[in-house]
């Protein structure tokens, strides 16, 4: 099991939890002296301080945490929601791209298409799946994928994590914008139900391009943002350093963004984020997608692409 990363304002938690293992330790030696009242007693002050702790995350903080390296990605999810999965690779023109990975399988009991940006969990696979920066291949794998899913009229999950397409200069050869528009184009094309869940970073229109769902859901300290903090703060003041100020005027929450109404709902995560328990964070986002799954039980193919039109034709418009 890897060793717990602490983000630098839970150092007050990682002192507190550090005194609980060090207890913890004398007293499974069986040297200390009667130290169980004292270690209960630490145990529940450590709890209760990283819950008053995530129960008021800056914008900023909410940033760290869904960039934790230890969160869950988009294998955990499938290793954990999906079984039978096959994962279909290649966009059937110029190459297959790991940052996208998608394929068949299924999600309790009935057949899915599952979609998902991977970051990978260390270095080799980091680089790998370049971060969960997609080049244009990776979205035109995307298109083929959900034109398999219209074709045979099955439902789409989609795994959002990525801090945006990928900027650079071949990718912008290789039609970055139109192909990212042709899986925007696709999301909405659907006959079948899709859902879309921001699991870590949903940046971009790199998120975008997968996410146009019937319903968007978000985990409770992921983001989903225009651009990064550090962007947006070069763009707006010409100084990186303003990530904070960018985060917390670009309204980049789950919790800002369910008022707005640009999602549907948000997945509850464990206290202390989805990186201290990524089997529960995966778990209650598996309840979230049956759930928004079930809202379009019997409807049509044509029912279904027009409440789809309808919730984004929506965003913005005054009441």
């Amino acid at each position: 099991m890897s060793l717990r990363t602490y983000l630098d304002f839970e150092k007050p938690v990682a002192e507190l939890e550090a005194k609980v293992e060090e207890l913890r330790t004398i007293s499974n030696s069986g040297d200390g002296v009667a130290i169980g009242e004292e270690l209960t007693r630490l145990e529940i002050k450590a709890q209760n301080a990283l819950a008053e702790l995530y129960a008021a995350l800056t914008p900023w903080q909410k940033t760290q945490v869904a960039r934790h390296q230890q969160r869950p990605h988009f294998s955990d999810y499938i290793a954990g929601l999906i079984t039978d999965f096959t994962p279909l690779a290649g966009d059937r023109a110029f190459a297959d791209d790991a940052a996208i990975t998608g394929g068949l399988g299924r999600f309790r009991g009935d057949s899915v298409f599952v979609i998902g940006q991977e970051k990978g969990a260390d270095t080799e696979s980091r680089i790998r799946h370049n971060f969960g920066m997609a080049r244009p291949e990776g979205y035109r794998k995307a298109v083929r994928l959900m034109n398999l899913a219209n074709q045979f009229d099955v439902p789409v999950i989609s795994l959002i994590d990525t801090a945006g397409a990928f900027p650079g200069i071949d990718a912008e050869e290789r039609g970055q914008a139109e192909a990212i528009a042709r899986s925007t184009e696709a999301c909405l094309a659907l006959g079948s139900p899709n859902v879309a869940v921001i699991i870590g970073e949903g940046g971009s229109g790199g998120a975008v391009a997968i996410a146009t769902a019937n319903r968007v859901l978000m985990l409770e300290h992921s983001i989903y943002t225009v651009a990064s903090p550090e962007a947006s703060a070069s763009i707006l003041w010409r100084d990186a350093a303003r990530r904070q100020d960018a985060a917390l005027n670009m309204k980049i929450t789950a919790q800002d963004l369910l008022g707005f109404g640009i999602i549907d709902a948000i997945v509850p995560e464990p206290p202390g984020g989805a990186h201290r328990d990524p089997g529960a964070a995966v778990a209650a986002a598996g309840d979230a997608i049956a759930a928004a799954f079930a809202a379009f039980k019997g409807m049509s193919a044509d029912d279904i692409r027009t409440a789809r039109a309808n919730k984004f034709l929506a965003m913005g418009r005054k009441a």
